[in-house]
């Protein structure tokens, strides 16, 4: 049986990532492409080399929060992968395998893998793993449709009502989306631009409107299955209309709002 639910005490460490060029082949019999993951570092895995795992701790508090900040590093990995392209539409992953790539038990993997099943990233594949979802075109346009159902309004009312100086504090983020675009760096502008999105929608005062914009976004940015990689120069310009819209929004130039925000959910960068 399985020894890692009693072995993961783990303190927070280095982000776990993927695209190690020195990866080897993912596992026989999964079916499955190896998309390559760093180890924990053995003081975040928090293994015990001597006497065996110690007893939780009476009601499981500092120990869960070290086991959950492993699950957490593991699904927000998982999640730059699945920008970055490195977990493939339509692949199958085991979380045992994917378990010994992260220098873990395959307990917080598939734990991770849950959590992006109910996101719809993936679907359970019993005895095997987790598949990565095929998404179609006709389901990113639609996803594009609804959040514009949803911001265009929100931030329709904030052009009219918030000071012209609480957008002028927002630039920031909007230079942190063009510094990730510029370097091309696509998983680092998908977190920046759902980072500015959450800072502008947080205005509304309003949590449950953030909670939904911010599952639709993030779903939005999955790649297609053999989408073009976007071009540098798209992602540039879809970075752009960050600030753009920023200088709409302090302007009260509602009809370049709306254009604005239409246009971006469909642009390179979702």
């Amino acid at each position: 049986m399985e020894q890692g639910a009693a072995r993961e005490r783990a303190t927070e460490g280095p982000s776990v990532r993927f695209g190690d060029p020195a990866a080897g082949p993912y596992g026989p019999g999964t079916g499955a492409r190896d998309p390559g993951a760093a180890r924990v570092p053995e003081q975040a895995r928090g293994e015990h080399t001597h006497g065996g795992a110690p007893p939780p701790p009476p009601g499981g508090g500092p120990s869960a929060v070290r086991r959950h900040s492993v699950r957490g590093q593991i699904l927000d990995a998982l999640r730059t992968a699945l920008v970055a392209g490195e977990l493939r539409p339509g692949e199958v992953y085991s979380a045992p395998v994917l378990g010994e790539r992260f220098g873990v038990s395959a307990t917080p993997v598939r734990e991770a893998m849950q959590r992006l099943a109910v996101e719809g990233a993936v679907e359970v594949v019993p005895n095997r793993g987790f598949r990565v979802v095929v998404r179609t075109p006709r389901e990113l346009a639609e996803l594009a449709e609804v959040r514009a159902l949803i911001e265009v309004p929100v931030m329709l009312r904030l052009a009219r009502t918030v000071p012209a100086g609480r957008w002028a504090a927002l630039r920031p983020l909007a230079e942190a989306t063009g510094a990730a675009a510029a370097r091309g760096d696509r998983a680092h502008y998908a977190e920046t631009d759902r980072a500015f999105h959450r800072a502008v929608l947080a205005l509304a005062g309003n949590e449950q409107l953030l909670a939904v914009a911010d599952d639709l976004h993030r779903r939005s940015q999955w790649p297609l299955l053999s989408a073009p990689v976007p071009r540098h120069a798209d992602l540039v310009a879809d970075a752009a209309e960050h600030g753009a819209l920023l200088d709409a929004l302090g302007a009260q130039d509602l009809p370049v709002v709306e254009s604005l925000v239409r246009e971006h959910f469909t642009g390179a960068g979702g």
